[in-house]
C-alpha cells in the first residue's frame, strides 16, 4: 500500500468516527466502508475523501475541547473591552493548538486502538472506527454533566442510561457541547469580575472628580491591559484551561 493510499484510508476511517454511532447515516457509513476496501473507482474514492474532509471542522467542534477554549478566549477579549484585538484568526489558531495539547492523549489512544490495527489489516473499517471512537466517547462522558445528559435523553424521549455503553452518539454529543458551553460561561463570569471592578472604580473616581463627560473606558482600558500584562494573563488562562481537562 502506497503512502497516498494509507492517507486516504486513514482519512476515510476518521470520517467513520463521527458516523459510527449514528443510525441516520448508515448509507454514508456503508459507502465509506466499501471505499476503504478499494471496491470503488479512484474518482469516487476521491469524492468520498473530500466529503470526509468536510466533516473535520464539525468533528473538532463537537468531539474535542475546542468549544470551551474558543469561547473562553472570546470572553477574555470581551472582558478586556477589546473588540477586534486579538483578531479572530489569532484566537482560533491559539484555541486549535491548545485543543491539540488537550486532546493528544485521546488522539494517541484512538490511534493505537483503531487506526493502527486497521492500517495493519487486522480489523475491518467499521470495527476500527468503533474502536477509535471509544477514547473520544470516554473523554466526552467524563466532561459531560449528568443533568445535561439526562436533559438530552428526555428531549430524545429515551430512558436514562444505565452505563456508558447505553449512551448513543446522537445524545452524547449535544450533552457534551451543552456542558462545555456551561463551563465556558462559568469561567467567563469569573474572568469578568476583576475587570468589572476596575470599570466601577474608575467610573466612581471620575464621577467624584466631576469629569462626567470623559468616558470611563478611556481610563479603564489601559489599566485593564496593564493588569493583564502584569499577571501574564494569556499564559495563566491557557494553563487553567489545560489543567481543567487533566484533573
Amino acid at each position: 500500500m502506497t503512502p497516498a493510499q494509507r492517507s486516504v484510508r486513514a482519512l476515510l476511517l476518521l470520517a467513520g468516527l463521527l458516523l459510527s454511532g449514528a443510525a441516520w447515516c448508515d448509507p454514508l457509513q456503508d459507502a465509506l466502508a466499501h471505499a476503504t476496501t478499494d471496491d470503488f473507482s479512484p474518482v469516487l474514492r476521491t469524492f468520498l475523501l473530500l466529503s470526509a474532509l468536510s466533516l473535520l471542522p464539525l468533528m473538532v467542534i463537537a468531539l474535542t475541547s475546542f468549544t470551551r477554549i474558543v469561547v473562553v478566549l472570546s470572553l477574555m477579549r470581551s472582558a478586556l473591552g477589546l473588540q477586534q484585538t486579538p483578531p479572530n484568526s489569532v484566537l482560533l489558531t491559539l484555541a486549535l493548538f491548545l485543543t491539540l495539547f488537550t486532546m493528544n492523549p485521546v488522539f494517541q489512544a484512538a490511534k493505537q486502538s483503531g487506526l493502527d490495527p486497521y492500517l495493519r489489516h487486522e480489523m475491518p473499517a467499521d470495527t476500527a472506527a468503533a474502536k477509535a471512537f471509544e477514547p473520544f466517547k470516554l473523554f466526552m462522558v467524563k466532561q459531560t454533566r449528568e443533568d445535561d445528559l439526562l436533559a438530552v435523553m428526555r428531549m430524545a424521549k429515551l430512558p436514562p442510561p444505565k452505563s456508558v455503553d447505553d449512551i448513543g452518539v446522537l445524545q452524547l454529543v449535544p450533552a457534551f457541547m451543552l456542558s462545555e458551553l456551561r463551563t465556558a460561561f462559568q469561567i467567563g463570569f469569573v474572568i469578568f469580575l476583576p475587570f468589572l471592578l476596575i470599570d466601577l472604580v474608575v467610573a466612581a473616581i471620575l464621577m467624584a472628580l466631576g469629569m462626567i463627560m470623559l468616558p470611563p473606558t478611556t481610563i479603564s482600558l489601559p489599566l485593564k491591559i496593564l493588569l493583564f500584562l502584569l499577571i501574564n494573563g494569556w499564559t495563566l488562562l491557557a494553563q487553567a484551561l489545560l489543567s481543567g481537562y487533566h484533573t
